[in-house]
């Protein structure tokens, strides 16, 4: 956390509804009082002069800000290791440090010792969720488009999403329900959905309690993968059997473009990242390196090599590379027909047609051969999606800094689909006997159906107590 100051400008009016609670905010999210860094040795000493719309909001709902926590740099990383102030570690060792996940790590850490109740995290490929596995907390990503990323440094705008993590579903689903906060467009942010388009989307959501024996989950087959822990796919079984009992259907489906999502998420993202992180060369923006008399490329050079960490500019360098001339069509171009591939997958699968889209019938052609048929028509669909958050429990910290990149990339597996697709999806804690860390049970939910994602979540938590 960071020396706190007075504040910049005065508090905004409170809502009626409003209650105090204490707020922490991932510091890639502008401050008023405090300085927003990204982690990185570039932005050492920013103060921002405006304050994100996000912090703003629920300042207005009672949030009081009580620091800004630690991520990895610019949001790029599955562990919160790479920081100019060093790694996160996670609360639930006091033995070996173990990693808290990323880049959100910070946050999950901060709500799971009680210097928050809520916190602010941005989720971009999972960054979020994995924290929350990773710790015990809940984790939400909401829609993308609902909550206003205006004060926000951009890593990935096409996938960029500022979320919340909490002890408790009810924290979070209280701000969308009791303070209407998704009904907030903010003209300052061009993918906040305007008025218009949350009016048409929310009128095609059903009610937020319903009978368990009118809903349906699913079970996507392709995230059963043989890396998942044995222990976390008990747990994911044993969730879907206390489901099926409370009453509710539980089906299995079929995502046949998730194995290519991962691939897709990290070409796409590192690509719009060398794109937004352009504009950090010490002149514009950034700390100038040490040499103050330098010019032109010299200059450029000298203060992003200083001010940029090794998974920083690893990510610039792919991301400029599937940008090129000559890699553009086999790489960019590709993902981004995965990525519409993705999320048409979802679609198909999901009872409620995305609002963002024209209904289309999916032919029974292009389905995967194995995907089992409810009726002639087709496969069944469901209300939400079930799946484990992250592949196994918490790593320690020494684990993670021996592998690769690679295998880092890995972590984000089950979380990256719903990302591409701009879906919310929530990180539910469960334990299990035969050990002493926490693991997450995923939901996912169509667009904008975010209040019935969370009130499914807490369910879920209470069934899994």
């Amino acid at each position: 956390m960071t020396e706190r100051i007075q504040p910049a400008s005065p508090p905004p009016r409170l809502l009626p509804c409003a209650k105090p609670f204490k707020l922490a905010v991932k510091d890639n999210i502008a401050t008023a009082e405090f300085p927003t860094q990204c982690a990185s040795r570039i932005l050492r000493g920013h103060r921002s002069p405006f304050e994100a719309t996000i912090v703003t909001q629920l300042r207005a709902r009672g949030g009081v800000v009580v620091g800004k926590t630690n991520m990895d740099e610019f949001g790029m990383g599955s562990h919160s290791t790479n920081s100019m102030h060093g790694a996160v570690s996670n609360h639930l060792s006091s033995d070996e440090p173990l990693s808290a996940g990323g880049s959100s790590g910070g946050s999950a850490v901060a709500v799971m010792l009680g210097d928050a109740d809520i916190a602010l995290g941005t989720d971009t490929g999972g960054s979020i969720r994995l924290p929350a596995s990773y710790t015990g907390s809940v984790g939400y990503r909401p829609s993308y488009g609902m909550i206003s990323r205006y004060g926000v440094f951009a890593y990935a705008n096409s996938l960029d999403t500022v979320g919340f993590l909490a002890r408790e579903v009810k924290p979070i689903l209280d701000l969308l329900v009791d303070t209407k906060l998704d009904e907030e467009h903010d003209p300052n942010d061009p993918t906040s959905l305007p008025p218009a388009s949350r009016q048409r989307c929310a009128k095609g959501c059903p009610p937020l309690l319903q009978d368990p024996s009118r809903l349906t989950v699913g079970i996507p087959l392709e995230y059963n993968t043989a890396e998942l822990d044995p222990l976390i796919r008990t747990r994911w079984a044993e969730a879907a059997t206390a489901l099926e009992s409370s009453g509710v259907k539980v089906v299995p489906v079929s995502l046949p473009s998730t194995k290519e999502a991962l691939c897709a998420y990290y070409v796409l993202a590192p690509a719009e990242a060398s794109s937004n992180l352009a504009k950090y060369d010490g002149v514009r923006y950034g700390v100038r390196g040490d040499d103050g008399d330098a010019e032109g490329d010299t200059l450029y050079s000298e203060t992003r090599g200083a001010g940029f960490g090794p998974e920083v500019k690893r990510r610039i360098l792919l991301g400029t590379y599937s940008l090129s001339s000559e890699a553009m069509d086999n790489y960019f171009i590709q993902a981004q027909k995965v990525r519409r591939l993705i999320r048409q997958d979802f679609d198909r699968v999901f009872k409620r047609d995305n609002p963002l889209c024209a209904p289309a019938q999916f032919d029974l052609c292009d389905m995967d051969a194995g995907t089992a048929l409810q009726d002639k028509q087709g496969p069944p669909q469901v209300d939400f999606l079930l799946a484990p958050t992250a592949a196994s429990f918490a790593p320690t910290l020494h684990d993670v800094l021996a592998r690769s990149s690679l295998e880092a990339y890995m972590g984000d597996v089950f979380t990256v689909p719903a990302s591409l697709a701009g879906l919310p999806a929530v990180s539910v804690p469960s334990r299990v006997a035969e050990s002493t860390l926490p693991l997450g049970l995923q939901l996912i939910g169509q667009y904008w159906d975010d209040k019935r994602v969370l009130g499914m979540a807490e369910r879920l938590k209470a069934l899994m107590a």
